[in-house]
């Protein structure tokens, strides 16, 4: 897609929302953001006040989310890119979460992802045109012990786009996935949420997030810079690619769950062959 100068993204205080931000701002592009505090995204407010439309949204509101789409393309006319960014980490055994945790971050991954998207719909079409960029992460095909609510709203939202991708492409909207790995945001070092810890799972896989979590133990690899470089270039590529891994390491480890994953499902055939009517 050629030409995309206004773009809105959520979430962009901090991490990938707001690396994207500086790099299109700094380019002349016109950015709407998002942020849950009205005083985050100061500094871009600041440098560049006719480009950096900063709007206070939580994606949890569906309410307010619908509200801040439509504003939003009534105020700039048309959007090309739309980032669905917004979204955190949460770590702990499936029975140390709470009910509370486990909705919260639903609400906030998943629906709020479904919310903004269905939201952006209409307008694209009426436009005849954009992108919709979704990030999720490698955690959307692979799943680690110690992130099971993660894990299911990133393979959630990825079904999701997967179907609307088509559903929306005869209307020129393209649909893409990115599926980073780890990378030096905050999300794994200050905004990453742990349950209460209760000794029963000390020693089990469940609890080897620890480590990751500590900085000490070694930074991600990934340069958050340029993955979020690599996912603004995405919207030249035509058509829109399904999904982008961004990081070796997390390639890598797709590629072998997913050979994995295709070696169980063959060895499956007759297993699958046995169920079918056979009058």
């Amino acid at each position: 897609m050629q030409n995309a100068n206004t773009w809105l993204i959520t979430g962009v205080s901090s991490g990938f929302g707001l690396s994207m931000a500086r790099q299109l701002l700094a380019a002349g592009k016109t950015v709407i953001g998002t942020v849950r505090s009205p005083a985050a995204a100061q500094a871009l407010v600041d440098k560049y006040p006719e480009t950096f439309d900063r709007r206070i949204l939580d994606v949890r509101d569906a309410a307010a989310v619908q509200r801040t789409v439509d504003e939003a393309f009534a105020r700039h006319g048309r959007i090309d890119v739309i980032v669905s960014n917004a979204g955190y980490g949460l770590f702990g055994a499936a029975e140390e979460l709470t009910d509370a945790e486990v909705l919260e971050i639903t609400e906030t991954n998943l629906l709020g992802s479904i919310r903004l998207i269905r939201a952006a719909l209409p307008h694209l079409r009426a436009q005849k045109g954009g992108r919709v960029i979704q990030v999720s992460s490698y955690g959307g095909q692979v799943a680690f012990p110690g992130n099971s609510m993660y894990h299911a709203t990133k393979w959630g939202i990825e079904g999701f786009c997967e179907s609307v991708a088509q559903e929306v492409a005869p209307f020129g909207i393209g649909v893409t996935i990115v599926e980073p790995g780890g990378a030096r945001t905050d999300f794994r070092y200050r905004s990453a949420r742990v349950a209460n810890l209760t000794p029963v799972y000390d020693g089990n896989p469940a609890h080897a997030f620890l480590r990751m979590l500590d900085p000490a133990n070694g930074l991600a690899p990934g340069d958050t810079a340029k993955m979020a470089e690599r996912m603004i270039e995405s919207v030249s590529i035509e058509p829109a690619p399904m999904r982008m891994v961004l990081g070796s390491q997390a390639l890598a480890s797709t590629i072998s769950t997913l050979e994995k994953r295709l070696e169980d499902f063959r060895g499956m055939t007759l297993l699958a062959q046995s169920t079918d009517v056979t009058e």
